[in-house]
């Protein structure tokens, strides 16, 4: 259905450029180890792939959807709940995991950096979360109020962008110094920041 199918596009719009938090790696390794930091590490990377997977897995199903000039409400709607429902879940991982890891070990203020990021995560999670319920609650039947709904679904993913920023600057803050150098030592964050690099040289 074309007449929906202009609305769908932005939402892609709304999830383009840097749409995973993987923890911005850059490759870097360190010198000398810290046990206790790398142990820590392991915790927060070894997921790290499989979430990341989830969550570009998402992205993708609601671009492809905007893309699809085919597709009918019901089918539009199917997919951006389940993309919704993935990145709820993807980022509420993201946020379980960094909980269960606690602060990273002998890091000056990483309590707090541990628990923002968490903070943040959780709360996009939840938003990811209303956002399906507000695609659910969708009327397919009815292209006009269809359309008029995805916009509103839109309007929200684009106030969404802030949270979505403030939660990477979280993640962002918390890998800095010692920390960033034992993630960038662990198979799992280094093959997530492969993957992310590689999408950005794609997209």
């Amino acid at each position: 259905m074309e007449g929906t199918n202009p609305v769908n596009k932005k939402l892609a719009a709304a999830l383009s450029g840097g749409a995973v938090l993987v923890l911005a790696l850059t490759g870097c390794s360190s010198d000398e180890g810290n046990k206790e930091l790398d142990a820590w590490a392991k915790k927060v990377c070894d997921t790290v792939p499989a979430q990341n997977t989830k969550i570009t897995a998402a992205y993708d199903a609601i671009t492809k959807a905007a893309k699809d000039t085919t597709s009918t409400p019901k089918e539009l709607q199917k997919a951006d709940s389940q993309a919704f429902q993935d990145l709820s879940d993807g980022y509420k991982a993201r946020a379980s995991v960094l909980d269960n890891a606690g602060a990273p070990p002998g890091v000056d203020g990483g309590a707090k950096k541990q628990q923002d990021a968490v903070t943040k995560l959780t709360a996009l999670s939840s938003a990811y979360a209303d956002l399906k319920k507000q695609v659910d609650g969708l009327d397919t039947k009815d292209q006009g109020k269809f359309a008029t709904g995805l916009k509103e679904v839109s309007a929200e993913m684009r106030k969404m962008e802030s949270q979505r920023q403030s939660a990477l600057g979280a993640l962002k803050s918390l890998e800095e110094g010692d920390t960033k150098q034992a993630l960038n030592d662990q198979a799992g964050c280094k093959k997530a920041s492969a993957s992310a690099s590689a999408a950005a040289t794609d997209s």
